[in-house]
């Protein structure tokens, strides 16, 4: 076991920059999370690689906003800027129910406490920053400024948001993965050697100063907002309609999602601007796809891969969920409607080396309580490691939303078998004793049948050998729904792949001598989804068995084309009218069908049956045969 000192983590207090031998700052980052240094959490992946370019910086995690604001004043002002890392999750999503209540826990607070951390940290810690600094920068990070970039439906206030630069008062925005424009922007600042708290600016000031002096305008994957009289659009810009226009037309909320989906999803994107009061959101295209050297270098940083040892004796269960576990690749090609994943992390998958996987492991392998067992080797989807297109120019000239749906490009290359090394790999290390998979698969890339005869045998052997040798009684697989209307919509495969696989899953298990279950996660309330398609959910699942229990409320969380069809009522790519449930008695009337087979649940499912006009269906859930 690894013995450490203080000084390995990034520093915290006063005290711990001293310890450093420090007497200025570069950067200091504030995070709504508890400080873990490990690369699943991205404020010390941030922290970790500015240190790796030479600068000073210090993580405040979950500083008091309601007190005198001492966190935020005790370690002074940086040399550079403030970065604010909300969290991993959405703060809304991860403290309120997809009913709008207050969540008893928080998985990445000491403790699961639910009282750590504001609503829109982002919000509330720039304008306390600003205030108590207006001439020092401050950078939004994290999932939710990414989200939130440009006008945005808000389910929990309910209603149209401007972009949280607005919102905030901050004076940049990075979207997406930041380890690239974070680096860049801190070179800009310090190339110049500009020392922005010796000019004792306003806000507006500030603005300028950095946005012009800095020249972060051809910074990729970065927004921000400036005065529309100053605003000089360039050839090729994509103006979004604005958001007074959104305001008063929902259906141009939902044609602007479609351009900001489509230009994530590219090679080579177009600047988006919108208009927004007297100013202009301004996002620039993203960088191109790390290599994967870089991707190599954000996960080889020298993290202790440990809570701070301020937060001794207590128990975050975010951690204790991934301790174990070894991130193989970043970006998901699913393109699931619902997800944030491709939005924020891109669509084209970018992937370690097997040297860069080993060496984690073998870190993982010297935690102080570890056993043997390996909880997952996976990544926003399990099995997408080194897939791409085949033919790259293909890929450059794309902007398909995803690889699979509604049908496998000819183009993709679903080989299994760089993954199957992986798995071989690590099995073999002295120490392992079995590495499960905890990532979700997708059964629809096992079922595709390639015009490559190796391809399809390397998918038969992935999936026997995943279901045999790494699987830890439980299988995790997410059809989301049975009706393929609503799957279309939610750009899934259609519900007869999943029965496919589950054949497939129970022969292999039988073949074996395993008795293993597949745990298939629903969702009710998805836009599309009505009763009537709930109610013969409840009837195909009793037919194959399952009592569910991994399912849920669809929640509209920003930036989806499934949120943008539940608030604007119209499909952002084909402006065609959408149902959605929205009230609590039509998402409850959903959600009942999944709990079809508990007893206090079937007199109301009864009722509901009768009141729908499908009656012929109670005595498919309810009368025996």
């Amino acid at each position: 076991m690894k013995e450490h000192r203080l000084t390995d983590w990034l520093p915290t207090t006063k005290k711990e920059v001293e310890l450093r031998g420090w007497d200025e700052l570069d950067v200091i980052l504030f995070s709504g999370d508890a400080y873990i240094d490990h690369p699943s959490f991205g404020a010390a992946v941030i922290g970790r690689i500015l240190e790796a370019e030479g600068l000073r910086v210090a993580i405040i995690p979950q500083p008091n906003w309601r007190d005198d604001l001492r966190d935020f004043k005790k370690l002074g002002r940086p040399r550079l800027f403030f970065g604010i890392s909300p969290g991993c999750m959405d703060s809304m999503v991860n403290k309120y129910t997809a009913n709008k209540r207050l969540r008893s826990d928080d998985a990445y607070t000491p403790d699961a406490r639910p009282d750590m951390r504001p609503d829109y940290p982002s919000i509330v810690y720039t304008q306390i920053l600003k205030k108590l600094y207006p001439d020092v920068p401050v950078v939004l990070g994290g999932i939710e400024a990414s989200m939130r970039r440009v006008t945005h439906y808000d389910y929990w206030q309910d209603k149209l948001m401007k972009s949280i630069l607005v919102e905030s008062g901050a004076d940049l925005l990075i979207y997406g993965m930041g380890e690239k424009p974070v680096v860049e922007l801190a070179r800009r600042f310090s190339d110049k050697r500009l020392v922005i708290s010796d000019k004792h600016l306003d806000d507006a000031s500030c603005l300028s100063l950095i946005t012009n002096h800095l020249s972060l305008t051809t910074i990729p994957q970065v927004a921000y907002l400036c005065k529309t009289v100053d605003f000089v659009a360039e050839e090729g810009d994509i103006r979004l309609f604005s958001h007074a226009e959104c305001l008063k037309d929902k259906k141009k909320q939902a044609a602007n999602f479609r351009h900001i989906e489509e230009e994530s999803n590219k090679y080579a994107a177009s600047r988006i601007t919108q208009e927004v009061d007297n100013m202009t959101v301004v996002v620039n295209p993203p960088y191109p796809p790390l290599t994967e050297e870089e991707l190599d270098h954000s996960f080889d940083l020298p993290y202790t891969r440990l809570p701070h040892p301020k937060y001794k004796g207590k128990r975050i269960p975010a951690y204790d969920m991934i301790k174990f576990s070894v991130n193989i690749h970043r970006g998901c090609f699913g393109g699931c409607a619902f997800c944030t994943i491709s939005a924020h992390q891109g669509k084209f998958i970018v992937s370690r080396s097997k040297e860069s996987i080993l060496k984690e492991v073998k870190e993982v392998m010297e935690l102080p309580d570890f056993k043997g067992y390996l909880s997952d080797l996976g990544g926003p989807s399990a099995n997408m490691y080194r897939m791409k297109g085949r033919d790259e120019a293909v890929c450059k000239k794309c902007k398909r939303p995803s690889c699979i749906h509604p049908k496998v490009c000819p183009n993709l290359n679903t080989d299994h078998r760089p993954l199957l090394d992986i798995y071989h790999a690590v099995d073999t290390l002295p120490g392992i004793k079995k590495s499960f998979i905890g990532s979700g698969v997708r059964y629809d890339l096992l079922l595709h049948q390639s015009k490559d005869p190796a391809t399809n045998k390397s998918t038969q052997e992935y999936t026997r050998e995943l279901i045999t040798r790494h699987v830890s009684g439980r299988l995790k697989v997410a059809p989301e729904h049975t009706s393929d209307r609503v799957l279309s919509i939610m750009r899934k495969p259609s519900f007869n792949q999943f029965q496919e696989f589950k054949k497939i899953f129970d022969r292999i298990n039988q073949e074996e001598g395993l008795r293993q279950q597949l745990i298939p996660y629903f969702i009710s309330s998805h836009p599309g989804c009505k009763e009537e398609d709930m109610a013969e959910l409840a009837v195909i699942t009793k037919r194959l068995d399952f009592h569910l229990e991994q399912v849920q409320d669809f929640t509209p969380t920003p930036m989806t084309v499934a949120t943008e069809a539940w608030y604007t009522g119209y499909h952002p790519y084909t402006l065609e009218p959408v149902f959605s449930a929205k009230t609590p008695r039509e998402k409850l009337a959903q959600r009942q069908f999944f709990f079809w087979y508990k007893p206090e649940e079937r007199k109301n499912i009864i009722n509901e049956l009768r009141r729908i006009g499908r009656q012929d269906l109670i005595d498919k859930l309810y009368v025996k045969r």
